[in-house]
């Protein structure tokens, strides 16, 4: 037997144990915990199951939910579409203070993030006054100190980390030839800009959306009122930590709205993702 016989048997046998290290640690780690949480959820039997998940308490909860995940997916696009298009295309001072500060989402703890709106925006905040003043003038019931403003900050990066990196690779050449021959700043973005960052645009709402519906730390600081401010992942351990059987189940019936609109989303992605690299 030759050495490069050899050295291909030895080859094949590694990348075997490999894949075979890899599919069992997805399935024990992954799929195994996340089929244990569909078969809790209909442990009961499917007439408790659809009782469980469409309780005013869950109900409220699956609003909340997803009224913060709209606000915070819109918002976030909108600036960082604005945010990328500016780092991606324009020199300024402090261009690289604002690409950091970008990223202070991924390294700060959601934990913080909600203390941090709560004692500027509660009750005990230094901006509370300025709030209260806006409602008595306008006889208005605004209050920040909910999962909303929350969702927005952690969610913040990935719109705009999406993009910027798509623009860069693009570069500048196609606008600068547009402006050149007397297109405005607007029909550069709208005609040229905007489609070369479709899909990553798209990729990115896809995750911004995935994260929002799942947000518990910085939420949690904020959200005190079950069945008004609670959220899905809030509401989940409302009912875990109630610690009936009944409640528990409950939790996991819950739960598994949250695990199929993942695995929605996880579609999509895919889909996306093969139109991104088939495009590329």
């Amino acid at each position: 037997m030759t050495e490069q016989v050899k050295l291909e048997r030895r080859k094949k046998i590694t990348k075997i144990i490999l894949v075979t290290v890899m599919v069992l640690f997805i399935f024990v780690m992954l799929v195994v915990p996340l089929f244990s949480v569909m078969a809790c959820a209909l442990k009961e039997g499917l007439g408790f199951y659809l009782k469980a998940i469409s309780t005013s308490y869950v109900l409220s909860a699956l609003k909340v939910t997803l009224i913060a995940t709209v606000f915070a997916v819109v918002i976030n696009t909108f600036f960082g579409i604005w945010t990328a298009w500016l780092l991606t295309r324009f020199s300024f001072k402090g261009k690289q203070v604002l690409a950091t500060l970008i990223d202070i989402p991924f390294s700060i703890s959601p934990v913080i993030v909600g203390l941090a709106y709560l004692m500027t925006f509660g009750r005990l905040g230094w901006f509370y006054p300025v709030i209260r003043w806006f409602n008595e003038i306008f006889g208005t019931n605004v209050r920040i100190t909910f999962a909303i403003p929350a969702t927005i900050f952690v969610t913040f990066p990935y719109v705009s980390r999406e993009i910027i990196p798509v623009l860069n690779a693009e570069g500048k050449d196609e606008e600068e030839a547009a402006a050149l021959m007397g297109a405005s700043g607007i029909t550069i973005f709208r005609k040229i800009t905007l489609p070369q960052m479709k899909w990553s645009l798209i990729y990115g709402i896809i995750l911004c959306t995935a994260r929002a519906l799942g947000e518990f730390g910085a939420v949690n600081a904020l959200s005190k009122t079950r069945g008004e401010t609670f959220t899905l992942p809030l509401e989940i351990d409302a009912l875990y930590m109630s610690g009936t059987d009944s409640s528990i189940t409950s939790a996991f019936a819950v739960s598994s709205i949250l695990l199929i609109i993942a695995l929605i989303i996880l579609f999509a992605r895919n889909i996306v993702e093969h139109k991104f690299k088939k495009l590329h």
